[in-house]
């Protein structure tokens, strides 16, 4: 809600995205869905969990997986066979590491957008 109920902003929301690109052809290098995919599988410590959350089945997952790190050059999940425990899909350190860097981009992305998307309401609405 970007202004006070009944104001002519109350049903105006700002979205944005973020969008890795490759230099040489500017074509998109990893989809949203595949960067929410890749967290996930960091969260749940499973593709199956991590697809069935994102309402996909497990070989898109997979197939997902498998192209983001053709286009990163590097693995990024190790899958451990079940056993009595099931099995397990871990983040390679490699993997890990952008993981964990792209959610603090993404959460600093988040809050610089808020101050600047408040003061912008806050603008308008007066």
């Amino acid at each position: 809600m970007a202004g006070p109920k009944g104001s002519k902003y109350y049903d105006v929301f700002l979205d944005y995205s973020i969008f890795l690109r490759h230099r040489q052809d500017d074509e998109l290098f990893l989809s949203n869905e595949q960067l929410c995919l890749l967290l996930n599988i960091d969260e749940l410590e499973s593709i199956s969990a991590a697809a069935k959350k994102m309402q996909i089945s497990y070989r898109k997952a997979w197939e997902l997986v498998k192209r983001a790190e053709e286009e990163l050059g590097f693995p990024l999940v190790v899958k451990s066979r079940g056993g009595s425990q099931g099995g397990k899909s871990e983040m390679t350190n490699d993997g890990k590491l952008f993981v964990n860097a792209y959610r603090q981009l993404r959460d600093e992305f988040d809050e610089s957008v808020k101050r600047v998307v408040k003061k912008f309401f806050q603008t308008i609405n007066q």
